[in-house]
């Protein structure tokens, strides 16, 4: 990505404004403004969570002799970030109408490796193979920027040992779990000179030495001297720093965030506009005797699948009847009384 600072702005636009200070391949550091806080708050956690990619989730272990527990190398193995380039043509696994999983809703890695010298051997990323059908040629293919072309450690063999197994790489969100995540961290601020008086009570000894000035206090002006507190005040700029895990390059994760939160507010608008069902539109649970008039009051409740008048259980008889006799509290059917 070759960004050059811009400023995606119009001098009359009403919605939000979009600075960006620095892109590469690993982070991307934008300020947005003439927003409040509440969107921007959940773009960031809509960044951290809910941006669909592609991790292992099942492990076929076939051959172990190496020192790490099966259950330990399927946790390393699920951690290694895989590439979620066309994610969006993979079917969440729930989606799909296969048995278990398919090319439709998974990609297939094998890795066999067996140590023959008496040198440590590395087993890394590297040594995953996608096998069978993929969406793409790069979905799910193990992340590798390290110098080397290795990728993450997954573990080491010593002479005679041998790891063989096949993973699952499956579609999910960070929500359900961490392997998920398309962001390593984000960084999110706003008022750097704390105006607001947000910060006021966070600090153990020295407010400022624990809160120094951020890099984005050189972009707003500083309080003045004796200048009067506006208890009207609200944050209109906030600054984001995101840092990608390696599945999505950075300013993807920017996008598609502010598609998964257009997405969520079109659901919502749906389902307040939608109209097929029940009075304007609601479809949903209503209390007994909804608009039927007052003397649903009256009723004496609900009828069990049995009948009687919801006295008779599923054994037959009635009250108090149970398959080992009557009981203590009465067979009559006026057993509150």
């Amino acid at each position: 990505m070759d960004y050059d600072p811009m400023v995606m702005d119009d001098a009359e636009s009403l919605g939000p404004v979009v600075k960006i200070s620095q892109a590469d391949s690993t982070r991307v550091k934008f300020e947005l403004s003439n927003t409040e806080l509440c969107f921007a708050n959940s773009l960031r956690r809509v960044m951290l969570a809910e941006i669909p990619t592609i991790a292992i989730d099942l492990v076929e272990i076939e051959a172990n002799s190496s020192v790490l527990a099966d259950e330990f190398i399927a946790h390393r193995l699920g951690l290694i970030p895989l590439n979620a380039e066309g994610i969006e043509h993979l079917l969440y696994s729930r989606d799909c109408d296969c048995d278990e999983y398919c090319e439709h809703c998974s990609v297939t890695l094998n890795l066999h490796a067996k140590c023959t010298g008496d040198d440590i051997m590395q087993v890394c990323a590297r040594d995953l193979v996608p096998v069978g059908d993929r969406v793409n040629q790069v979905l799910g293919s193990p992340i590798i920027n390290d110098p080397e072309g290795q990728g993450p450690l997954i573990l080491k063999l010593r002479h005679g040992q041998e790891i063989k197994l096949q993973c699952i790489a499956k579609k999910g969100i960070a929500k359900e779990h961490s392997k998920w995540a398309p962001s390593a961290a984000i960084g999110f601020e706003y008022d750097p000179h704390n105006k607001l008086h947000h910060l006021d009570l966070w600090y153990e000894q020295d407010p400022k030495k624990e809160w120094p000035p951020s890099e984005y206090a050189d972009w707003e002006e500083p309080p003045q001297e004796g200048e009067p507190f506006d208890y009207d005040a609200v944050p209109q700029r906030f600054y984001f720093n995101v840092e990608t895990a390696g599945p999505i390059p950075p300013d993807a994760i920017v996008t598609e965030g502010i598609k998964v939160i257009q997405q969520k507010l079109a659901g919502l608008i749906h389902e307040l506009t939608e109209s097929d069902g029940g009075e304007n539109g609601y479809n949903g649970p209503r209390s007994p005797g909804y608009n039927e008039g007052g003397d649903n009051w009256n009723d004496q409740g609900s009828f069990t699948p049995y009948g009687n008048g919801g006295n008779q259980s599923s054994w037959g008889g009635q009250g108090g009847a149970t398959p080992y006799g009557t009981t203590p509290y009465g067979g009559g059917g006026n057993s509150w009384s």
